[in-house]
């Protein structure tokens, strides 16, 4: 049963995530949930993708992005240095990306700052999205890379 957190009547998925970053670190296991939680080194980061984590081929999607430091501090976008790239699947690793759309911070269940951008998938199929990221003050966090799997629907 996945937990639910509410605010507002709304469930807050950036808390959701929060929480899932926290339970993993502490059991050291991988996530298997709809939504899915990527970690390298000391940040995670969560996957979203409006409408309802169900993008549709040819329409644009606002996709963002839950990053948190280990111990659940949320980096938002004016302190990180971070970068969108999106793959058609499967892909070579010498593949240029079909996309690298700009991220700009966006205000999503009253947290602001989260790293997003307009994504619209060409065609119904397998795609990897991936976000880098690295501090813009140093040592606040790690460099990090995230890829996520993504299906879109027709």
């Amino acid at each position: 049963m996945e937990p639910q957190f509410r605010n507002s009547g709304r469930t807050s998925w950036i808390g959701v995530s929060l929480f899932l970053l926290t339970m993993i670190q502490a059991i050291n296991l991988q996530p298997s949930l709809a939504h899915t939680v990527e970690i390298s080194g000391e940040v995670g980061g969560t996957l979203h993708i409006e409408p309802n984590d169900s993008p549709q081929a040819g329409q644009p999607n606002l996709t963002w992005f839950a990053l948190t430091r280990r111990g659940g501090q949320p980096i938002p976008l004016s302190e990180c240095n971070c970068t969108l790239a999106v793959y058609q699947e499967p892909r070579r690793q010498d593949d240029s990306p079909i996309q690298q759309p700009r991220l700009n911070a966006t205000t999503v269940e009253g947290k602001s700052g989260v790293p997003s951008a307009t994504v619209t998938f060409p065609q119904a199929g397998s795609y990897e999205l991936v976000l880098q990221g690295r501090p813009i003050t140093a040592g606040t966090f790690t460099p990090f890379e995230l890829k996520f799997s993504v299906t879109v629907a027709q």
